[in-house]
């Protein structure tokens, strides 16, 4: 790809572009799915996000020039995030609490992790890049079938006043899972009749109305972008490690699993701000220490490198929940969108971080693993949210140390 469009010497930057360009895309994407999920429906727009992941995909496979590769690339990108975001959201929705955590942890992550697997096994095998991206795309046919199988939220429906609609698919999961059903369910009367009380309505500059919540609100927005910095820069330098290229995206995808099930384990049994700290010294710290490696210790180079992906990519998960516990329900989906914002600009400039590595090899890591280090400090500071129920308002938020 690179030699066909002539993207070396003099126009060398356009190989980060194209990748940062893709998450420009998802950062537009995670910014307006929720907004049409919560309009026309989760289950519509999580089809509706596949086909566009799906069939600009598969029109990238024609794409005559840089330009309209990466023009393509960034729709893609909008697609991918947007029914990622909104299977969450469905999938949370639909399922009782106790398979509930398990899917928003373990779930959607290790299968995230499953896909990432996937990607160097068929490279490896299909290294032409059309044939590559057609057989991406041909898996996303297979999903057309869970049209018939996947429900709408029925707590979606019922803020619609869809109420019959609703009760269909509970009584069909009832059935299923062998449970009775009442006779009524909704008395669609007196829910339709009553007034929902008035909401107190939130801006984005809450987030910011006392010294605490704003110091809270700028080390949270810190902590997120440094980490998706250090995650996805350590993603994408694998062809920069020594050995071969796909065996080491093979196993930076790999060391996922243990990451997500270590965090999950953290998550239920100790508190949190030593948790995210000791995993980020950890992650931060091994990548600092690569450069002392000597250049012909190889495995062990590409050891640290891996065992640096365990520590961020546990942190990264591990964000979500302590992110959500920290603010009162009134602006708590508006902090997990802005901290998610910055999340995506990280994401947007981690190209560029690997592409140092051109000048030096080291430089990428020192940069990365100081950065790692320096939030993994800065979350001592954060209140600890562990073992304290979710606030509901401003007044129950916990201090800043």
């Amino acid at each position: 790809l690179l030699l066909q469009w002539n993207l070396v010497c003099e126009d060398d930057w356009k190989a980060p572009l194209t990748t940062s360009l893709f998450y420009v895309g998802v950062l537009i994407g995670s910014f307006i799915s929720g907004q049409l999920s919560d309009r026309f429906g989760r289950k519509n727009i999580l089809f509706l996000t596949m086909a566009v992941q799906t069939g600009f995909s598969f029109l990238q496979i024609f794409s005559t020039s840089w330009e309209m590769f990466t023009v393509l690339f960034l729709i893609v990108g909008m697609g991918q995030i947007s029914n990622y975001v909104v299977a969450f959201i469905l999938g949370t929705e639909i399922l009782g609490k106790s398979v509930r955590i398990i899917f928003s942890t373990l779930g959607v992550c290790i299968f995230f992790a499953i896909g990432y697997m996937l990607l160097p096994l068929f490279a490896y095998f299909i290294r032409d890049w059309r044939m590559l991206l057609l057989a991406l795309t041909v898996p996303g046919l297979f999903c057309i079938p869970l049209w018939w199988i996947i429900p709408e939220s029925p707590r979606w429906l019922i803020s619609q006043g869809r109420y019959k609609e609703a009760e269909v698919i509970i009584r069909k999961a009832a059935k299923i899972n062998g449970v009775p059903a009442p006779a009524v369910l909704f008395n669609t009367g007196e829910m339709q009749d009553s007034k929902p009380q008035q909401q107190q309505k939130a801006i984005l500059l809450d987030l910011f109305r006392t010294r605490n919540i704003a110091t809270i609100t700028i080390m949270s927005l810190l902590l997120w972008f440094f980490t998706s910095v250090g995650y996805f820069g350590l993603s994408l330098s694998t062809p920069n490690w020594h050995g071969n290229a796909y065996i080491n995206c093979f196993l930076s995808a790999v060391i996922e699993v243990p990451a997500y099930v270590i965090a999950w384990l953290l998550l239920r049994s100790l508190p949190r701000r030593y948790s995210l700290s000791g995993t980020f010294f950890l992650g931060g710290g091994v990548v600092l220490f690569i450069q002392l490696v000597p250049a012909d210790f190889n495995v062990l180079s590409v050891g640290l490198v891996m065992l640096g992906k365990f520590g961020i990519t546990a942190a990264f998960s591990m964000l979500y929940v302590y992110n959500v516990e920290l603010y009162p329900t009134l602006v708590r989906n508006m902090a997990v969108g802005a901290t998610s914002t910055a999340s995506r600009l990280g994401s947007i400039i981690a190209p560029y971080f690997v592409y140092l590595g051109a000048y030096d090899r080291f430089l990428p890591y020192i940069l990365m693993g100081s950065l790692t280090v320096l939030i993994g400090i800065l979350t001592l500071f954060l209140p600890e949210s562990y073992g304290n129920p979710l606030p509901e308002s401003f007044d129950q938020m916990l201090k800043v140390k």
